[in-house]
């Protein structure tokens, strides 16, 4: 057995003591705590196993949430060799190795499950090298990431394994796994029910993470049971997940721009907080504000720009953490203002129609003639100068010629636009009527 072999044992700890996370981890795919979206009896492994029909997958989901011990109950289930390698340590040579053994297990009658951790630090030449094996049979792939496979894995992997979701623990599963470890200790641990509610928080959805904070507290000699406050004194709370430059930056961004559209602003400060409390630069947000402010208000509130723009140079003037206050109180003007995006459409629109008509001159009765021979060609012909006409208003055409006039403004009936509206409605009538 290579290095890289698991084979189908439990790796064996040659110290006295075995972590909890490892005394605790399930030994059937019965045993895993949550995951029902994929494990249940409809859902695609439960189909998959039931059907005796297990393809190659991709697990993606965040750290501890039990990819690595599902990749590894499957192999049970389907009496398959169970290799597992990380794409951290793993080259170009450990990879020819696991391919070889495999083909010898495989001219054996064994099938191989080929684990591989953190699957999306592979680059594509190392990711395209599983591809032949996959097709022969040589090798079951199953994948785990973090990130999204979209992302990060070649298109020709992901054409050939199904890609599996798997969810952060919810505190029911994060409660079932404390009372499983109670258990396993042979004592309750020595919180009241808030500070428990708040050690499961504390995991943020990390089942390996909540057992390792367990440990820690199951270990403490305390008389009586310790508050939240205690508690909190005596652990770290948990960084929450996020990169500012990944997945979670655009779900949070993503979560923010649309609860602010929504008119929401109890969930627009809230999001705009967490990408604080993740380190997200407060000139990105103030960017993104403005941004908001043209999209999804618009001339509703002409004054939702302006605002904004005043947060961002208000930021710029205090620093943080002063000047986030500013862009706080911006964040709750956009959620509430009113709410078009007329303009938006409208520019779209506008962009199309100009692909559409190519390079259609401007009719020549809008056109200036300030040479003799511009005046011969008929520029300026019969132009209507509007502040001479009635109500300063002429309704002359200015698309091009046999252009047929297209609708692309139309304001809505909220905020400042219901006045624009009017206007809208007003020169539609005197043009029809001129």
């Amino acid at each position: 057995m290579d290095l890289f072999d698991k084979g189908g044992e439990e790796p064996q700890v040659q110290s006295g003591h075995r972590p909890l996370a490892d005394r605790l981890r399930p030994k059937s795919l019965s045993e895993v705590i949550g995951q029902q979206q994929v494990l249940g009896p409809e859902a695609p492994l439960g189909v998959m196993l039931g059907s005796n029909s297990l393809s190659s997958l991709v697990f993606w989901g965040p750290p501890g949430v039990g990819k690595t011990t599902i990749a590894r109950h499957l192999a049970d289930e389907t009496d398959l060799h169970f290799v597992q390698i990380s794409a951290i340590f793993t080259g170009v040579p450990e990879l020819r190795k696991v391919f070889e053994a495999a083909k010898m297990r495989a001219r054996n009658g064994q099938g191989t499950l080929l684990f591989v951790d953190e699957i999306h630090r592979f680059n594509k030449a190392q990711q395209d090298s599983f591809l032949p094996h996959m097709e022969d049979g040589t090798i079951l792939l199953v994948g785990a990431t973090t990130e999204n496979p979209s992302f990060e894995l070649n298109a020709a992997v992901l054409s050939r394994a199904q890609v599996l979701v798997l969810e952060r623990l919810d505190l029911a599963d994060l409660e079932r796994l404390t009372q499983r470890a109670e258990k396993e200790l042979d004592r309750a641990l020595p919180l009241d029910g808030p500070a428990r509610e708040a050690l499961l928080e504390m995991a943020d959805g990390d089942g390996r993470a909540l057992l390792n904070l367990i440990e820690q507290v199951a270990a403490w000699k305390v008389q009586g049971k310790l508050n939240t406050a205690q508690l909190g004194q005596r652990l770290m709370k948990r960084a929450a997940k996020y990169d500012k430059s990944g997945e979670e930056h655009y779900n949070l961004i993503s979560a923010l721009h649309k609860s602010v559209r929504g008119s929401d602003p109890d969930a627009a400060l809230y999001w705009y907080a967490r990408m604080l409390e993740g380190g997200e630069d407060p000139r990105y947000l103030a960017r993104r504000f403005v941004r908001m402010a043209v999209e999804d208000i618009g001339l509703a509130d002409p004054q939702a720009q302006t605002h904004c723009l005043h947060a961002w140079e208000t930021y710029e003037r205090l620093g943080s953490p002063e000047g986030e206050l500013a862009l706080a109180q911006a964040v709750i003007y956009l959620a509430l203002a009113p709410k078009s995006n007329a303009g938006y459409v409208a520019y779209k629109g506008a962009r199309a129609e100009a692909r559409r008509t190519g390079s259609k001159p401007p009719p020549k009765h809008i056109l200036n003639a300030p040479t003799s021979m511009m005046k011969d060609q008929g520029y300026g012909d019969g132009y209507a100068y509007d502040h001479d006409a009635e109500d300063g208003f002429s309704g002359q055409n200015y698309f091009p010629d046999g252009m047929k006039r297209p609708v692309l403004y139309s304001p809505v009936e909220r905020g400042f636009e219901r006045e624009l509206k009017k206007r809208v409605d007003w020169f539609a009538k005197l043009r029809a009527k001129r």
